[in-house]
């Protein structure tokens, strides 16, 4: 990585490239600008802001290396990043390769604990996505996070893991503590704070919810769980009472590549109380094309709202017929 740095008044500049030494070719250039006025928090916020950007694009470069290479040829490293590729897919078949790839790099190194968080991630996936046995696919989520955390308990990703591991157990405040600590320990971290908005946007502090979205989506705005970061930040807008607002974040959400089911229902929930029926009817015919029994209760597992949450979700839900 290399950059420079320019203040002009009060604005302050910074330019970054990152290169691959191996091939000198320039693989991601920003241009950073902020208003220098507190030199102490511009400085963490451009740290931040550049560390969060340098560490998204590697891990894109490297799942895009080590999809290309021949799977018998890859180490723990390209393995991992090969079970990332197939991770971030979101579907079923691929959720099970990713697996295969995580559980791959464990085998080269034991001690890869970033492995372990993809692993419980995939487990997370069975369970949240009803596609294998709920009970089963929670415990091993747990399990494969607890691994990871005996790996190597400074990584923020091991912690982000059992964050969600723990809402899976119906353990909302442990999981905040435990997200928590992943932004302790790297505060750049955009997938702790999206995360953190997620369990808030559901049985915690919806504006704290709608603050870590947005600076999850500021760390990485091209995460691949960009759709979560937008669809959180719709939830809490919701139990807040803008329902319109909701609507918007939620159609956002619902028109990324990448989307499965859940993310349709939020859709339609804040679209039908926001009034809008028949665009509400429209993403609940992309669930039922996607998941044809998909029911309340599917959505309410997924999503263990509070009372008035759930009351307010159950309404938009009736409204559209996905009661």
């Amino acid at each position: 990585m290399s950059g420079s740095t320019r203040v002009q008044g009060t604005r302050l500049t910074v330019t970054v490239e990152l290169a691959e030494t191996r091939s000198a070719r320039i693989v991601w250039a920003e241009i950073f600008n902020l208003i220098f006025d507190d030199a102490f928090v511009v400085l963490d916020e451009i740290g931040n802001r550049i560390v969060a950007s340098i560490a998204s694009e590697i891990e894109t470069l490297e799942r895009h290396r080590a999809i290309l290479k021949p799977p018998s040829s890859l180490d723990a490293w390209g393995a991992h990043h090969r079970g990332l590729w197939h991770m971030h897919q979101y579907r079923q078949a691929d959720n099970e390769h990713a697996r295969h790839f995580f559980e791959t790099a464990l085998r080269l190194d034991p001690t890869f604990s970033r492995a372990y968080a993809g692993l419980s991630f995939t487990h997370f996936q069975d369970a949240f996505q009803n596609w294998n046995d709920r009970a089963a696919g929670m415990e091993q989520a747990y399990r494969a996070a607890a691994q990871g955390l005996m790996a190597d308990e400074r990584d923020p990703a091991v912690h982000w893991a059992m964050g969600r591991a723990l809402m899976l157990r119906g353990q909302p405040d442990e999981s905040i503590s435990a997200l928590t600590r992943s932004i302790e320990l790297s505060p750049n971290f955009a997938l702790g704070h999206y995360n953190l908005s997620f369990v808030h946007s559901i049985v915690g502090d919806a504006r704290a919810a709608i603050s870590a979205a947005d600076y999850s989506r500021h760390l990485s705005p091209f995460d691949p769980m960009l759709f979560g970061m937008l669809a959180t930040r719709a939830m809490a807008l919701v139990r807040l009472g803008r329902f319109e607002e909701g609507a918007s974040w939620a159609v956002k959400a619902a028109a990324r590549p990448n989307v499965f089911p859940h993310i349709h229902a939020i859709a339609a929930c804040c679209l039908a109380l926001a009034g809008s029926l028949e665009q509400a009817r429209a993403h609940v015919a992309a669930v039922r094309h996607t998941s044809p029994r998909y029911c309340l209760a599917d959505f309410f597992t997924a999503f263990p709202f509070d009372r008035d949450g759930q009351t307010l979700f159950r309404r938009g839900a009736r409204l559209v017929g996905l009661a």
